[in-house]
């Protein structure tokens, strides 16, 4: 029985270290050429796997940037800024959850960058994976504009309807991005810049 488990877990470890190659190579890739169509047999070839066993992993080519968005996000420190957010008072929950949020995006600029842009040119799978990020923002943000209001942070005639749109746009990748690259901010800059417009056009 021992020896069984040993070897489920060796497997299991085996599989994991298999599926974090994938991921690897999807990044690297994504990252050397931006502006160039992925390939699954290439992804796989730079892992060091057959094409089926990235099939076998994720299921399909929208399963595997499901998981790489998935992933990515995690590792730019999702589960940080989402504690930020969710702390008891609102306003520090908004301040910290976009700065949280900014820091996230500026871990990975460049590949998160190839990864948007490349939803428009395939939609059913990368673009597929970025709407199903940006809907699990989307529903964030509702959950802090409704905390929000009722703890009465909101400007009079600001509803949690509305607050949640700003906070959506604010904290949108493409909203990072042009202060990033089109006013050359830094990460710190960034972060501020849409703090204090988030508090000046929503809070009391």
């Amino acid at each position: 029985m021992a020896s069984r488990k040993y070897e489920q877990r060796l497997r299991a470890q085996a599989a994991e270290e298999t599926r974090r190659r994938i991921l690897d190579a999807l990044y690297e890739r994504l990252r050397v050429a931006p502006s160039e169509p992925v390939s699954i047999g290439l992804v796989a070839q730079k892992a060091g796997v057959a094409r089926s066993t990235v099939y076998l992993i994720f299921g399909s080519r929208a399963g595997l940037f499901d998981a790489f968005g998935a992933d990515l996000l995690h590792r730019g420190g999702f589960e940080r800024m989402v504690r930020a957010v969710l702390q008891p008072d609102a306003l520090e929950g908004l301040r910290g959850g976009i700065r949280g949020n900014v820091l996230m995006y500026a871990a990975h600029r460049d590949v998160l960058r190839a990864l948007f842009s490349m939803a428009q040119l395939d939609a059913d799978a990368v673009g597929g994976a970025v709407h199903r990020m940006e809907k699990g923002r989307a529903a964030g943000m509702g959950e802090l504009a409704q905390r929000l209001s009722e703890q009465g942070v909101l400007r009079a005639g600001v509803t949690a309807d509305e607050a949640a749109t700003l906070l959506w746009v604010l904290t949108s990748f493409d909203c990072f991005d042009l202060l990033y690259t089109g006013r050359a901010l830094t990460v710190d800059e960034i972060a501020t810049t849409l703090v204090a417009t988030a508090e000046r056009t929503l809070c009391r």
